[in-house]
């Protein structure tokens, strides 16, 4: 620990100098730039918008600024867009108002492990990562009342279904601020999420054990199969389902 490495432009001007501080168990390092920036402004300078690698190499182009953020974004902070939230547009979301939807948000920060492939030969030996997630005493109150009504809660994306169901875990759904490690796998008991919008995810994924585990092991199996022999787009710029 110590090192430093730098990093350089595309132009091979220098941008930063990083500090390696300490590596995590699954190879993530932990660095400090050693500059007094402040770290979002930092960050917008020196990083890049982060697509995944499948997509043009994870190389973005300037088009990806505006294309790979959703249109409820607020907070800075993500790895990774949420990317069933990049369905909706103003447009979607006002006419979802007007026929009597009601919006309620949270904020999950997307951690760089989400894509992570689960390695392990048993699912139930995956150890989740963590992610950051804020769910608001309004939203809290959007949802019971909701389920108070008998009416759905419809959560646009994983992130959003790991968010609820963190603040509901004791029970009782309550606000809540902090890092997540849940793992929703088969056997969970949900309590806050009664519908998911969600795109199509890779195999031997925690974003498909989630899933799988909310509509069942066959009948994921039988809409992937619709959904390939139909040509439907999978991952972040792909096609989305909605599972009631």
């Amino acid at each position: 620990m110590g090192e430093r490495i730098a990093v350089v432009g595309e132009q091979g001007q220098d941008l930063a100098v990083l500090e390696l501080v300490a590596r995590d168990s699954g190879g993530t390092w932990l660095v400090d730039p050693r500059s007094q920036e402040p770290t979002m402004q930092f960050l917008s300078r020196v990083g890049r918008v982060p697509l995944p690698g499948y997509i043009r190499q994870g190389v973005a182009k300037s088009h990806d600024i505006e294309r790979y953020q959703t249109v409820f974004a607020t907070q800075p902070g993500s790895a990774a867009a949420p990317t069933a939230g990049l369905h909706f547009t103003p447009a979607l979301l006002h006419k979802l108002t007007e026929r009597g939807g009601r919006k309620a948000e949270v904020t999950l920060h997307v951690g760089v492990d989400t894509f992570r492939p689960i390695s392990t030969h048993n699912i139930g030996d995956h150890e989740m990562h963590s992610e950051w997630c804020t769910v608001s005493e309004e939203t809290v109150m959007a949802v019971c009342e909701t389920q108070q009504q008998r009416g759905r809660v419809v959560a646009v994306g994983t992130t959003a279904v790991r968010s609820l169901e963190t603040s509901a875990r004791s029970g009782v759904t309550e606000s809540y601020r902090g890092a997540t490690n849940l793992y929703i796998r088969p056997g969970y008991s949900f309590r806050a999420v009664d519908a998911m919008l969600t795109n199509f995810h890779m195999p031997r994924t925690t974003l498909m054990v989630l899933v799988s585990a909310f509509a069942g092991h066959d009948l994921i199996q039988q809409a992937y199969k619709e959904a390939m022999e139909n040509g439907y787009r999978f991952l972040s710029y792909g096609d989305a389902m909605l599972i009631l």
